[in-house]
C-alpha cells in the first residue's frame, strides 16, 4: 500500500474513533434537560400539579420515589416523578403501526428532586433531540410534546 493510502485510512479510523468517543461522552448529557427550580420542592410540585391540567394535559401517575425507597430501607432525598400525557398528541404515535414502538417512551416524564445543595431541580427527557433521530412524523409529534411539557414547567424553571 502506498503511504498516502495508509495515511488516508489512518485518518478515517482516527475520525471514527474520535466521533464515537464524543458520542459516548456527550450523549448522556444531551439526552436529558435539567433545570434548577425557582422554588423549594413542595412549591415546585404544587405549581407543576396545578399547571398540568391548566395546559390541558393529564397526570395519570405520580411516583414518590423517596417513599418507595424508604419502604425498602433506603434513605434518599425527595424525588417525585410525574407521568404526564396529552391524548391528542399521544394518539398520533399510538394510532400508527409504524410509530407505536415509540410508546416505550410514553407518557412524558418529569422528575423533581432535591440535591445536597438544598436546591430543587426538574429533569426531563430531551424530546426535541430524540425527535430529530426518529423521523419526520415522530419529529413533529415529539416537538409538540416537548413544547407542551415545557409550557407546564416555564413558571418554575429558574432562568
Amino acid at each position: 500500500m502506498k503511504k498516502t493510502s495508509v495515511m488516508f485510512l489512518a485518518g478515517i479510523i482516527t475520525g471514527i474513533l474520535i466521533s464515537l468517543g464524543l458520542v459516548f461522552l456527550l450523549a448522556p448529557k444531551l439526552m436529558f434537560s435539567v433545570s434548577e427550580s425557582k422554588y423549594d420542592f413542595a412549591t415546585t410540585k404544587a405549581l407543576i400539579e396545578k399547571a398540568t391540567p391548566e395546559n390541558k394535559w393529564s397526570m395519570p401517575h405520580q411516583y414518590d420515589l423517596q417513599a418507595t425507597m424508604k419502604k425498602h430501607g433506603f434513605d434518599v432525598k425527595a424525588v417525585t416523578v410525574y407521568s404526564i400525557c396529552k391524548p391528542d398528541i399521544a394518539v398520533k404515535i399510538l394510532g400508527a403501526d409504524d410509530n407505536r414502538h415509540i410508546s416505550a417512551m410514553m407518557p412524558c416524564r418529569i422528575a423533581i428532586y432535591e440535591k445536597a445543595d438544598g436546591k430543587t431541580y426538574i429533569a426531563r427527557m430531551n424530546a426535541g433531540l430524540l425527535a430529530k433521530l426518529l423521523g419526520n412524523e415522530v419529529n413533529a409529534v415529539m416537538g409538540d410534546a416537548e413544547t407542551g411539557s415545557e409550557k407546564i414547567l416555564e413558571q418554575v424553571i429558574k432562568k
